[in-house]
């Protein structure tokens, strides 16, 4: 039996249209002058936040999901924070300098910093989380840290930090999210995953760790003794665990929260929203993660290993309709591998448009002809559990993937049970999105090089591999000239594009969106995953 050839776009537009409302406009968007408060910041009030999905633990490199950044964030800091533009800005880090041989870095450290339990924070806190904690920890960090031949605390406000050659990105490493500074006192000589004070997280960060009642809340209180004067401005900061989308739109509506980010509201609802006026909708604050969203594929499991099977599925997919009719046109179809948030994107290395007659010509020349049911092939899909307009793209996939003979079984699992199966490689397509930290050799590379093939989420779990691919980022990581990267970072783009390691779906745009009373709530590149010590009530 011939497959069913009918656009699965006009398919899902039947089964779409009345779930998701019958305006498609595209949120407004504010300037950066809009965001910003105009009036003198005062002390004071309580900020409700949703966080979803709930995280397994607070403590940053312990766990690196979209949640935990988001609300750690406020409970720990990093060396340095960052601008619109992705320039260093301070933070536990006053200031800095660099050789001029670009391999010695010097952080001169804010003074009278305390943690969260009252003991002082010094630079032996910084070395110890570089060099020990986030090395043992993150994939990502340890293989940039790999770099640094010495680390030292020549005084308890200074550091230094000497690597074995020039790296341009180098200073993009010490945002709190990519590395937040933890006490040496609590976690030096201890199982770093199993201390029990990850129960209870102590940083320096302007708000400080109160309670959790899982399933319901967390909540962060004002550090009093926070170094930055007269800041935190707001006394607490209540993340509130609402599952349902249904009911998280209602706690907007209602006023029971006065902050949404990320996935928190389905993309369907938020033109409604842009039309209150007490209501601010915003874009900007990804400019630092570059969020990139793609089909995880898994190598492992044939067809996938061939790329005839990879380009098949990718040009079945009309990404516009994803764009469009999901996300109801926020974000922007990607291009391939790099996001065009990037630094050394190249535009003119896109992947092939949808094309389902091609896809199915690829599938027969494989030998896969349909059987009676006019299928080719059949494949598990694990959902991400994100929130309902994953489980809408899962569904919309399964639809355009039988227009050419390749029948998906779904399954669903919560976010705890997803990352652990990535981790140990048992899946067979899921969704994933990872961010790039606005350098290749920061967020991308992890994805794809051999040497990163380990059984920990967001490294090269599918594990693809191609020595040329291997060569192409070391080219690429290593060159000191910018001219330099971006020669073999376009090779690699237009390599990856024709390999289709993963398959690439959507540059993602979150919407923030806030009660207008609260002041400064996105004021950087890192925006909801900022200290938020800024923020008031105006």
């Amino acid at each position: 039996m011939a497959p069913n050839r009918r656009s699965p776009a006009g398919l899902r537009r039947r089964d779409f249209l009345a779930a998701a409302g019958a305006t498609l406009a595209a949120p407004a968007v504010l300037g950066p002058g809009d965001a910003l408060g105009q009036g003198t910041p005062r002390r004071g009030g309580t900020l409700n936040m949703i966080l979803n999905p709930e995280p397994p633990v607070l403590v940053l490199g312990v766990n690196n999901q979209g949640p935990t950044l988001a609300a750690a964030s406020k409970i720990y800091e990093g060396l340095l924070r960052y601008d619109f533009q992705l320039r260093p800005q301070p933070a536990l880090a006053k200031s800095w300098t660099v050789s001029p041989d670009g391999t010695l870095y010097t952080f001169n450290l804010q003074e009278n910093v305390k943690w969260h339990d009252g003991r002082p924070f010094t630079a032996d806190d910084v070395v110890f989380s570089i060099g020990k904690f986030h090395m043992e920890l993150s994939p990502r960090s340890r293989a940039i840290f790999q770099r640094i031949t010495e680390i030292a605390a020549p005084n308890p406000t200074t550091v230094t930090i000497k690597i074995r050659e020039a790296f341009e990105p180098f200073l993009l490493m010490f945002d709190v999210t990519a590395t937040g500074i933890v006490p040496k006192h609590v976690y030096d000589g201890t199982d770093f995953r199993n201390n029990p004070a990850n129960a209870t997280p102590i940083g320096t960060g302007p708000f400080k760790f109160n309670e959790w009642r899982r399933g319901n809340y967390i909540h962060l209180t004002r550090f009093a003794d926070y170094w930055k004067p007269g800041q935190p401005y707001l006394d607490d900061i209540y993340y509130r665990i609402i599952p349902d989308s249904a009911s998280r739109g209602l706690a907007l509506q209602s006023g029971q929260v006065q902050l949404t980010q990320s996935n928190d509201i389905e993309p369907f609802d938020v033109p409604r929203f842009q039309q209150m006026p007490n209501l601010a909708v915003e874009t900007k604050g990804w400019e630092y993660y570059g969020p990139l969203s793609w089909i995880e594929v898994n190598h492992r499991v044939q067809p996938l290993g061939d790329v005839r099977f990879r380009r098949a599925l990718s040009m079945a997919i009309d990404r516009n309709f994803i764009l469009n009719r999901l996300w109801f046109g926020v974000g922007k179809v990607a291009t391939g591998a790099f996001s065009s948030a990037t630094r050394f994107h190249d535009p003119n290395a896109r992947i092939a448009g949808y094309n389902p007659r091609e896809a199915a010509a690829l599938l027969d020349a494989m030998g896969l002809r349909p059987d009676a049911q006019g299928v080719r092939a059949r494949l598990k899909f694990l959902h991400l559990p994100y929130g309902e307009v994953w489980t809408r793209l899962g569904e919309y996939l399964r639809q355009a993937f039988a227009q050419i003979g390749v029948q998906l079984t779904m399954e669903s699992v919560d976010a705890g049970a997803w990352a652990r199966r990535l981790a140990e490689w048992d899946y067979e397509l899921s969704i994933n999105f990872v961010y790039q930290w606005g350098d290749p050799t920061l967020g991308v590379e992890r994805t794809y090089v051999s040497s990163n093939i380990q059984r920990v989420t967001f490294t090269n779990t599918g594990g693809y591999s191609n020595p040329q691919v291997d060569a192409l980022f070391e080219r690429g990581r290593t060159a000191v000239r910018a001219e330099d990267r971006q020669t073999a970072f376009s090779e690699l783009q237009r390599l990856l594009v024709a390999e289709v390691p993963q398959i690439w779906l959507m540059e993602l745009a979150f919407p923030t969106i806030y009660d207008r009373r609260y002041k400064d709530v996105i004021v950087g590149g890192t925006g909801v995953q900022a200290s938020f010590g800024d923020v008031y009530i105006g």
